[in-house]
């Protein structure tokens, strides 16, 4: 598993961001391979963003990791 964890070609922690970070998160995901895998790290889980994803061809997953850290695996479907 400690493998997979450092395939990602990229990594967001939205934490980090000062207000929304929805273009952010686009912005990482447009410039994504296509065997790529794409690290989202947040503070809650982000459920609004799964329909969006899923309706822009991504598939996630999801693991709480921490009281207030997700990590959402994004990958093309």
């Amino acid at each position: 598993m400690e493998q997979h964890a450092e395939a990602h070609e990229a990594t967001l922690d939205a934490r980090e961001i000062d207000g929304e970070p929805f273009e952010a998160i686009m912005d990482g995901l447009a410039t994504l391979s296509e065997d790529g895998s794409f690290l989202l790290i947040n503070s809650f889980e982000p459920e609004p963003l799964y329909d969006v994803l899923q309706a822009r061809g991504f598939t996630h997953e999801t693991e709480q990791v921490g009281p207030q850290k997700y990590h959402v695996e994004i990958r093309h479907a």
